[in-house]
C-alpha cells in the first residue's frame, strides 16, 4: 500500500506548534493548579489560623493582666517578692551580734562587771560601763582589751580585735571603782559569713578561764 502525504510543509510545522502550544497550555494549568492548592492552605494557616491564635493569646494576655490589676495590694506583694529574693544577702550583711556575750566574757577581768554596753555596728564602735574592785582591775580590762587578738577561718594571722581603746571617765572610792570604756573593734569578729577565735593575754584571769559562777553584768544601782 503506498501512503502518499498530500500536506504541504508549512502545514506539518504548523500543526506540531499547535500540538507543542496545547501541551504548554496544559502543563502550565497543572502547574498553576498545584500552585493554587499549596498557596490556599498557606493562605489560611497565616490569616486565619495564625490570627486566630495571636488573638487568643492576647484575648488570654489582657485577662491575665486584668486578673492581676484587680489583685489587692499587688505592689506591696511584688515588693515583698523582691525584698525576699535579696535576704540571704542581707543575712550575710548583718552582723553576728550573737557572739558579744561570748567576747565579753572571754575579755572582762573576773572582778569587774558590766552594768552597760552599747555597740554601734555600723561605726563598728562599742562603749562598756561597769563597776570594778579596784582602778587596778579596771586598767587590766582596757590592756586585755588592747592586746587582744583574734583569727578566723579565712585569715589564721593574728590581728587585733579591738583598737582605739580608751579609759574615757571614771570614778572610784574607798571599796570600788567604776568605768567607762570606749573602742572600736575590727569588723570581721563580727561578720557572720567567718568563724572567729579570740586570743586573750595569757596574763588575766577573766570568766572564761576560772568558770566563776558569778555574773557578768550587773544593774547600775548608783544614782546620779
Amino acid at each position: 500500500m503506498i501512503q502518499i502525504n498530500l500536506l504541504p510543509d508549512v502545514k506539518l510545522a504548523y500543526l506540531k506548534a499547535e500540538q507543542t502550544k496545547h501541551a504548554v497550555t496544559v502543563i502550565s494549568i497543572l502547574a498553576s493548579a498545584v500552585s493554587l492548592l499549596i498557596f490556599v492552605p498557606l493562605f489560611l494557616v497565616v490569616h486565619v489560623v495564625q490570627s486566630s491564635s495571636l488573638n487568643s493569646m492576647d484575648a488570654n494576655l489582657k485577662s491575665h493582666t486584668s486578673a492581676l490589676n484587680s489583685m489587692p495590694d499587688l505592689s506591696k506583694i511584688l515588693t515583698i517578692q523582691n525584698q525576699l529574693s535579696v535576704l540571704t544577702g542581707l543575712h550575710d550583711q548583718k552582723a553576728a551580734a550573737s557572739r558579744l556575750p561570748d567576747y565579753l566574757s572571754q575579755v572582762t577581768p573576773s572582778a569587774a562587771t558590766i552594768s552597760n554596753i552599747s555597740v554601734d555596728f555600723v561605726q563598728h564602735s562599742m562603749s562598756i560601763s561597769g563597776s570594778a574592785p579596784s582602778l587596778d582591775v579596771v586598767n587590766t580590762f582596757v590592756d586585755t582589751l588592747k592586746f587582744t587578738t583574734y583569727t578566723t577561718d579565712a585569715n589564721p594571722a593574728a590581728t587585733k580585735a579591738f583598737n582605739s581603746v580608751v579609759l574615757a571617765g571614771f570614778s572610784r572610792s574607798s571599796d570600788h571603782a567604776t568605768y567607762n570604756i570606749t573602742l572600736t573593734y575590727d569588723p570581721p569578729i563580727f561578720d557572720i559569713t567567718r568563724k572567729v577565735k579570740l586570743t586573750v593575754p595569757s596574763t588575766v584571769t577573766t570568766r572564761s578561764v576560772t568558770e566563776q559562777p558569778t555574773a557578768l553584768f550587773k544593774k547600775n544601782t548608783e544614782t546620779k
